[in-house]
């Protein structure tokens, strides 16, 4: 592996703020996402979730992310044709190779403009480097409260996903 210095690049930090992952996507449900009712396919939305996800990891980490696991996903209520999915996505905690983000989902109205909480998930990532190694990623730093909430939540999540 090329050292930080022989590529040009600053080395990574050892601790990344919340913060610096966010991602926000947006996506309009179009009619080939759908289903026979007109609300959106699970399956699409769940791979929009791993993909705000997956960017949210590799911004912390500098790192090609690859999905290790996914916990369970709540649909809470259905997205229609014509609305847009407003995904928000960042990293809770880096354990060493791998670590947990979490993904907030909206359905929005254009029209009125209101946004309705539709999902959450969380997945974690394992960040590989350039030979497709597991590698170290930097320490995540909770700075409000519900990034601390979200932090320690992690932990026990993991502890239930290990066993």
């Amino acid at each position: 592996m090329s050292s930080p210095e022989a590529t040009g690049r600053d080395p990574l930090p050892t601790r990344h703020s919340v913060r610096a992952s966010q991602v926000e996507m947006t996506e309009l449900v179009l009619p080939n996402d759908t289903n026979q009712l007109g609300n959106l396919l699970g399956g699409k939305l769940m791979h929009w979730m791993d993909i705000a996800m997956a960017i949210a990891a590799a911004r912390h980490s500098g790192l090609v992310c690859v999905t290790a696991s996914v916990d369970h996903i709540d649909f809470h209520h259905p997205v229609k044709q014509g609305q847009v999915v407003v995904l928000q996505a960042s990293v809770n905690r880096v354990f060493r190779t791998s670590m947990e983000a979490g993904v907030k989902v909206f359905a929005e109205d254009i029209r009125s403009g209101t946004r309705v909480h539709t999902n959450s998930a969380y997945m974690t990532f394992v960040g590989l480097n350039e030979e497709g190694v597991p590698t170290a990623s930097p320490q995540v730093i909770p700075e409000t409260e519900e990034e601390q909430r979200r932090f320690e939540q992690a932990l026990a999540r993991r502890q239930k996903r290990m066993g």
